[in-house]
């Protein structure tokens, strides 16, 4: 606390000089002014004392921020421009930090400002507060900045060999995972396919699915409470990797990868909770959610709420080192490659010890696209032997198929162009397949 508070000082002048300015126009602190050069400069105060804690807090590395942002929209730019795309959207939460990431970190801080003002909280326990949210958000967006070009490079890479995207149809690639369940299945960010190869990304998945009654939500429970790797990748065109009858509760991927931004990424601590939480009623679920709700209304408001009882404690968690959180991945989820892609150098030490759990290390990427290649490499290697494997499955109904359709043309349609077709029309289908397959499921049961 002291070394945070020692940190802000600097900012003491503007705070003193926010105060004394409300003190003479608004002692009730009521944020309304009916005189527009007030509002104004009342506006002014509050931004420069907002700006001031934010370049306390982390000045020196808005500018870093802002160099990975440009590296990541020339990544984008050149995916859109390979595949002939419309768009690449990122997640709300980032696309905000891009536009200006100073701005976006200032957001962040906004009603601990007002409850400052307000006398609602000390200046000592505003300076913790406003310290770790500003600190949390800049990490969060460096790490999903570097996560994300990771991402994009690995597509563009890919272009090279010869892989095309089937998957989404419409030209627009969303990294933005929030609400992609709403149809009750997760579908995947991007499908590539070369002849009857396939690789299918799915980033920071698995995630819970829409649900309505208690019954749902003890189905789907263990979606909450499933691990959640950077990215899930198979060696096959897959659209919807849930399997609430397997532990965890997907299809097992065929390789995992972890995007490591951070120098010393191995010594990072967090707490899992995983299948350890303990389930909610939905009338559990929603209470919780509620009480969240008039919370946020009441600090958005400034009134206060009355106090609750300390809700009871229905999750529990272990705490564990980024390095025994990718062998719990590679435990869990027993994928074929588990690939960790660091941006700096990682110790030996570390390296061997992921190596000899069976954990691929490729470290020293920093922002240079060539030194994920091998990578590629791998990838190209699962699709071919996954693809195999299906192609051989597939080839009495693909018989019957190429039959059908080439007794329809009048003449012998190649195998390749067959298959082709079938995916493509599947792809443009997908959502009246999976209407019509509940549909029978309910029948039949």
């Amino acid at each position: 606390m002291g070394k945070v508070v020692e940190k802000l000082r600097s900012v003491r002048d503007s705070y003193e000089k926010l105060i004394d300015f409300l003190e003479t126009h608004d002692k009730d602190r009521t944020f309304k002014f009916q005189n527009q050069r007030l509002r104004d400069e009342f506006q002014k105060l509050f931004d420069n004392f907002r700006e001031a804690v934010v370049d306390a807090v982390c000045g020196s590395q808005i500018r870093e921020a802002e160099t990975w942002r440009d590296v990541l929209l020339h990544a984008a730019r050149d995916v859109i421009r390979r595949f002939g795309l419309v768009d690449v959207i990122f997640s709300k939460e980032l696309s905000s930090f891009i536009r200006d990431p100073k701005r976006h970190l200032m957001k962040k801080i906004f009603l601990y400002v007002h409850d400052l003002l307000r006398g609602r909280v000390s200046f000592e326990d505003f300076a913790s507060t406003a310290y770790s949210a500003i600190v949390t958000s800049l990490r969060t967006n460096m790490r999903t900045i570097y996560q994300d070009w990771v991402f994009l490079s690995i597509l563009s890479l890919l272009h090279e060999h010869g892989f095309r995207i089937i998957y989404p149809e419409l030209g627009v690639i969303s990294l933005e995972r929030h609400s992609r369940q709403k149809l009750g299945y997760i579908p995947p960010n991007v499908v590539l396919r070369k002849t009857f190869m396939h690789i299918s990304f799915f980033i920071e998945a698995p995630r819970p699915i829409t649900w309505e009654d208690t019954h749902d939500l003890s189905r789907i429970w263990s979606l909450y409470t499933a691990l959640r790797p950077d990215m899930l990748v198979y060696g096959d065109a897959i659209f919807n990797i849930i399997d609430l009858e397997k532990s965890p509760p997907i299809i097992r991927p065929h390789i995992i990868i972890e995007c490591k931004e951070l120098s010393d990424w191995y010594l990072r601590v967090r707490y899992i909770r995983g299948p350890l939480a303990k389930p909610l009623s939905a009338e559990e679920w929603r209470s919780k959610w509620l009480v969240g709700l008039r919370q946020g209304l009441a600090d958005i408001l400034g009134i206060e709420v009355k106090k609750v009882d300390t809700m009871m404690e229905e999750k529990r968690s272990i705490r564990l080192k980024d390095e025994q959180i990718v062998q719990l991945y590679k435990a869990v989820y027993k994928p074929d490659k588990m690939i960790v892609i660091s941006r700096c150098e990682t110790p030996e030490t570390v390296k061997s010890r992921l190596e000899e759990q069976g954990i691929i290390v490729i470290d020293r990427v920093e922002f240079c696209r060539d030194r994920l290649r091998p990578v590629i490499d791998m990838m190209i290697q699962i699709s071919e032997k996954y693809s195999r494997e299906r192609y051989q499955e597939d080839t009495n109904i693909l018989s019957i198929v190429e039959a059908l359709l080439s007794r329809r043309v009048g003449k012998t349609l190649p195998r390749e162009l067959v298959y082709k077709v079938i995916v493509e029309f599947l792809m443009k289908n997908i959502d009246e397949l999976m209407r019509e397959l509940e549909k029978s499921s309910n029948v039949t049961s």
